[in-house]
């Protein structure tokens, strides 16, 4: 690493240019970013006056007399430095109007300059081989993130000090700018003073010093225009120590979470002072290690990740330096790649409470995601070394051959390849949890009114009719009448339908994880077409039809303009009933333990589960029989869609579905000789090598999985037989 007058980065590049399919992509990558600022700026310019820009109304006393001198944190409503008040006072002379519209537009203007920055300073794609443009990607992220959705909503000035220590780590390369600039962000928040340290210990000496002393200087400017209210800032409440609850959930620094575990007293102040020393410590020496190595983007966003954690507070608007560490490359499989990056993303993008159920024993995890994450980053994801093989070249992942299928044409998408391996878990979950979140809130959205949802019911009711269908009335009061069969229903009912499902999706990663991908994705493309005919389709089922005598003998005697499931009455769409996905998912479960159970039990109980459900869901009066219709067909539609999509199941045996091992470097010699290739754990041979790959070149995709496919060693990738 370079050392006093270099700059800190000695790997960053702009994205390479790869001709026209690139500029199209960087094209309408700009046009999803342009989306996203345009309704970004219209969110928050219709909210009403006294619902925006409240930390900046705090300041700058919208509607009314400036905050004179001494006054700034009298009631708490500011949290900022006496710095940063002193810098922006000139603002507050500008309307209420004038001063909203100019700071959000300023704000978009930095988070694009943020983007910019960070892109640039990315490590060199491998081989100088095209990527998608970066910089675009990069803002769009940053756009929909919580920190920068809370900056533009509270009207935050946190923005500006990531973007300083950017300029100062990963773009000027004179030391006294360098420290200029992160002494003017430490100024604005004070526990980015740790990148001082951080300078220090990466060589750059003069550069830290500048940053101490600018820091210094910006802190006595302060001092000396605004002496009362620096007093109150560096004295009184320490650091902004006191200004706000530092035990809400919007705190996620390491002070408040002691403060929410119930900690105080001498025993709360000696756990903080030694988890923040481990994590200075530990986050410090990794941030230092990557910069020697040339991540300096990286470097930097653990530096940020530990300020933030040791912070006495740090609000949710200052934890940007979370999602800079997507720049980090974490994983040495590709089909592990990228793990890290979606898990930052959805973390940093979505609520807490689409990630993480809503139960007691999860709340300390729901509530300080965004601090673990940070410390994670910080202490213990071990992102990859630039001299590891695998940081250039993961191992690449095993995919099935193309399968031939009876319809022509068939894949449509002849690059979703299908991946044998087993998906890792933590992804795999949190993609399940959020998928899940997203299908209640649609499948709520999607409720109709009461009148159009009975009309449907008695369409249906009259259309089972005239097909000699509507047994549901002598079902339902047979049930009622024995009281056995009627309890027995009633627990398959609410106690069966994720049960089963989640246990088949277990086994499957567990055991078969070469056919997980194929019953997963069958089973998300069911749900949606599902969701859609919830949207389209409101539908009263039979217990909530009043004219028809049903009896719901899971709830109870209902009042029909208001129905009461309990605890889900709040969380339950009552007309989402038109497909049946009761029956449709144990369906599901029955078509893949049917497909792949070895023994004859296993597909006989595989067939047992939609049969009491179809009876459950019909006895307890829940569905009419043409629901269930509804389900098989989704499901049908579900298995069919993969079908056509990426071509038939893969149909491989164990042993080819173990990731390859890693290869020795090729010796330099005279090129191979085209011959057979053992393929990697399956004990098979394949035809010849193409000269195209003995050369190096990269082979044809063909039909299958939805990964990449990565490059072996010598150009040379593993291909199942």
């Amino acid at each position: 690493m370079k050392r006093e007058g270099g700059g800190l980065a000695t790997a960053g590049a702009a994205p390479v240019d790869g001709g026209g399919g690139a500029g199209t992509a960087r094209l309408l990558l700009w046009l999803v970013v342009t989306a996203l600022g345009v309704r970004q700026l219209v969110a928050l310019l219709r909210l009403p006056p006294g619902e925006r820009f409240l930390d900046l109304e705090a300041w700058a006393a919208f509607g009314g007399v400036p905050r004179p001198s001494g006054e700034l944190y009298a009631d708490g409503g500011y949290s900022g430095t006496p710095f940063a008040a002193l810098v922006l006072t000139p603002l507050k002379r500008a309307g209420e109007q004038g001063l909203g519209l100019g700071w959000t537009f300023g704000t978009l203007l930095l988070v694009v300059a943020v983007g910019v920055v960070a892109a640039r300073a990315l490590p060199r794609p491998a081989q100088g081989r095209t990527v998608l443009p970066a910089v675009p990607v990069a803002v769009a992220l940053l756009l929909l993130s919580l920190p920068v959705r809370n900056t533009f909503f509270l009207g935050q000035t946190s923005v500006l000090p990531v973007l300083l220590v950017l300029l100062g780590c990963c773009v000027t390369r004179d030391a006294r700018a360098r420290g200029a600039l992160i002494g003017v962000a430490a100024a604005f928040q004070p526990a980015l003073l740790l990148f001082a340290v951080f300078l220090w210990c990466t060589g750059h000496r003069r550069a830290a010093g500048w940053t101490a002393g600018v820091f210094g200087a910006a802190a006595a400017l302060a001092w000396a225009v605004l002496p009362e209210d620096s007093a109150a800032y560096w004295l009184r409440h320490p650091a902004g120590l006191g200004l706000g609850d530092p035990a809400e959930v919007a705190n996620q620094s390491l002070y408040g979470l002691v403060l929410r575990l119930g900690l105080s007293g001498p025993v709360a102040l000696l756990v903080l002072l030694a988890v923040a020393a481990v994590v200075c410590h530990v986050g410090l020496r990794r941030a230092v290690r990557y910069a020697e190595d040339g991540q300096t983007l990286l470097a930097v966003a653990l530096t940020g990740c530990v300020a933030v954690a040791v912070a006495p507070v740090s609000w949710q608007h200052q934890l940007l330096w979370v999602l800079l560490t997507v720049a980090g490359r974490a994983g040495r499989g590709a089909s592990d790649r990228y793990v890290w990056p979606v898990a930052v993303v959805l973390v940093m993008t979505l609520p807490a409470r689409m990630l993480l159920p809503n139960m007691e024993l999860l709340s300390p995890v729901r509530d300080n995601i965004l601090l673990l994450t940070a410390v994670a980053a910080a202490c213990c994801v071990p992102f990859l070394r630039r001299a590891e093989r695998e940081f250039a070249r993961p191992r690449p992942t095993v995919h099935a051959p193309p399968g031939a299928s009876r319809l022509r044409g068939v894949p449509l998408l002849p690059f979703w390849r299908r991946v044998l391996t087993r998906p890792n878990l933590l992804l795999e979950l949190l993609l399940i949890r959020v998928g899940y979140s997203a299908y209640s809130q649609v499948r709520m959205a999607a409720a109709g009114s009461r009148a159009t949802a009975e009309a449907h019911g008695e369409q249906i009711h009259a259309i089972e009719r005239f097909l000699l269908l509507d047994i549901e009335h002598r079902v339902n009061h047979a049930v009622v009448r024995t009281g056995w069969l009627e309890g027995f229903l009633n627990f398959y009912y609410t106690s069966f339908h994720f049960v089963v499902p989640l246990t088949v999706l277990g086994v499957l990663y567990v055991r078969r994880p070469d056919a997980y991908r194929w019953a997963r994705t069958a089973l998300g493309f069911a749900t949606l077409l599902a969701l859609l005919g919830f949207w389209l389709y409101p539908l009263a089922p039979p217990r909530l039809m009043p004219a028809l005598g049903f009896i719901d003998t899971v709830h109870g005697v209902q009042d029909f303009s208001r129905p009461d499931y309990g605890s889900l009455t709040a969380f339950t769409n009552q007309y989402a009933a038109m497909p049946s996905l009761h029956f449709g998912w144990s369906l599901w479960c029955g078509v893949v333990v049917v497909a792949l159970a070895p023994k004859l039990w296993m597909r006989l109980l595989g067939l047992l589960h939609p049969l009491f459900t179809v009876c459950a869901i019909v006895g307890t009066a829940n569905h009419w029989v043409l629901d269930a219709v509804g389900g098989a067909m989704v499901v049908a539609a579900g298995f069919g869609l993969v079908h056509v999509l990426a071509g038939p199941r893969p149909r491989v045996r164990t042993g080819a579905m173990r990731e390859p091992a890693p290869q020795p470097a090729p010796v330099a010699g005279p090129a191979p000789v085209a011959g057979p290739v053992p393929v990697a754990g399956s004990g098979q041979e394949t035809g010849p090598v193409p000269e195209a790959v003995r050369d190096g070149a990269t082979p044809a995709k063909g039909a299958g999985g939805g990964e990449p496919e990565a490059e072996g060693e010598g150009g040379r990738v593993p291909s199942p037989g």
